[in-house]
């Protein structure tokens, strides 16, 4: 028996309905709450901030791992809430910063796929861009289980403005389709989830990212736009990074491989930004599975 979905339609129809403030203090409350109980997410949080921090005293790193997951529950409590706000408040709560790029790359013609981490609110931005600024938008998304949740999260970002594509074989076809109708193609890629990615280091260690972004601005011209969407008090600041060199420079396994680890180098700068509102909770390197979870 299905109980997720239920579940998630339950808390939406919640975040919707309750004001605004008490959702927000019982999405921080929630997450306080996962962060005692989730023992192996957990870790993974507090060795992925020893990563970007490595510096960090025992009473640091149990703070911002509580705000990695009270942040990570705000991402939850605030896409729940997002067909429910009127565009005034949409473009009331996001700071473009770094946009004229953005503007710059869709200027040639070839659409522009914009590559983030797992940080942050990004629908908040995908809402934007679709429906403020009548950009285009299409998202990569992996497949849930069961399949009736992949289904609500996918309808749900369809009500804000964006095309959806599972993660799978079509994937790529669809996503060079959008690329050449003119589109934001959106691609979270600080986690490979086949494990086939190019190589690269990645925070001091070595490990996979998707090779999807860079073989897809090297078949289709489109710029590579590294970006992240942050918390920042009552607003949500988008930040839009110069784009990669994807010049050919030559064999295509070579030149993925290259601009694989020049973005996975912007992904770090991204991330040291705001390193607790990183919702990396699954192993991501080869060590992360040879360190037993702290309970």
């Amino acid at each position: 028996m299905d109980l997720v979905t239920p579940a998630y339609r339950a808390g939406a129809l919640l975040a919707r309905r309750a004001p605004a403030r008490l959702a927000a203090a019982t999405a921080r409350r929630l997450g306080r709450t996962a962060y005692l109980a989730a023992g192996e997410r957990r870790a993974q949080v507090e060795r992925n901030l020893r990563r970007v921090h490595p510096e960090l005293s025992e009473r640091e790193l149990h703070r911002l791992a509580i705000e990695t997951f009270e942040s990570y529950a705000r991402y939850y409590e605030e896409s729940f809430r997002l067909p429910g706000l009127s565009l005034a408040e949409i473009d009331a709560g996001f700071r473009p910063e770094g946009y004229e790029r953005l503007k710059a790359a869709l200027a040639e013609g070839k659409g522009a796929i914009m590559a983030l981490p797992h940080l942050g609110g990004w629908e908040w931005a995908g809402f934007w861009l679709a429906r403020i600024a009548q950009i285009p938008v299409t998202v990569v998304v992996e497949r849930l289980e069961p399949p009736a949740l992949f289904e609500w999260f996918a309808a749900l970002r369809r009500s804000l403005g964006m095309e959806v594509v599972p993660l799978g074989p079509e994937a790529g076809t669809a996503t060079a389709r959008a690329l050449k109708a003119g589109h934001v193609l959106a691609l979270l890629c600080d986690r490979d989830l086949t494990g086939t990615g190019p190589e690269v280091e990645f925070f001091g260690e070595r490990t996979t990212l998707p090779g999807g972004p860079a073989t897809l601005a090297l078949r289709t011209g489109a710029p590579l736009l590294p970006t992240a969407i942050y918390f920042d008090g009552d607003v949500r600041t988008g930040v839009v990074l110069d784009p990669i060199d994807t010049t050919r420079q030559g064999r295509l396994r070579d030149d993925v491989q290259r601009i694989t680890q020049d973005l996975a180098h912007a992904l770090e700068e991204l991330i040291r930004r705001a390193p607790e509102q990183w919702h990396l909770l699954q192993p991501n390197w080869p060590s992360d599975h040879e360190v037993p979870a702290r309970r």
